[in-house]
């Protein structure tokens, strides 16, 4: 539901779909998608661990109740972190998560 109703942005390594939900109470839900185009599983699960911690920085910035999705490019495989928490700050902003 969030990735069709929500506000996409994209940028060179992910692109995040925000969806706000004025009728939800409770904390901002965060989910990460990471397919195999990204690389192996070896691969994979690093860069969601690395999106994961990127994210901490922002959760708390998010409004009460918004529903956000974080899919991975191929080209998140060789990315620094900082440049991944770089792009993932900028897509947040720039699908008007706050």
């Amino acid at each position: 539901m969030t990735v069709r109703r929500g506000t996409k942005a994209g940028r060179t390594h992910l692109v995040v779909h925000v969806l706000p939900d004025a009728t939800r109470d409770g904390s901002p839900e965060v989910g990460f998608v990471v397919s195999r185009s990204v690389g192996p599983a070896v691969v994979r699960n690093r860069v969601k661990r690395r999106l994961r911690h990127a994210m901490r920085s922002y959760v708390e910035r998010l409004p009460t109740g918004c529903r956000v999705v974080v899919r991975a490019l191929p080209a998140a495989a060789d990315a620094p972190s900082d440049t991944l928490d770089a792009d993932l700050g900028t897509a947040l902003q720039r699908a008007g998560a706050w």
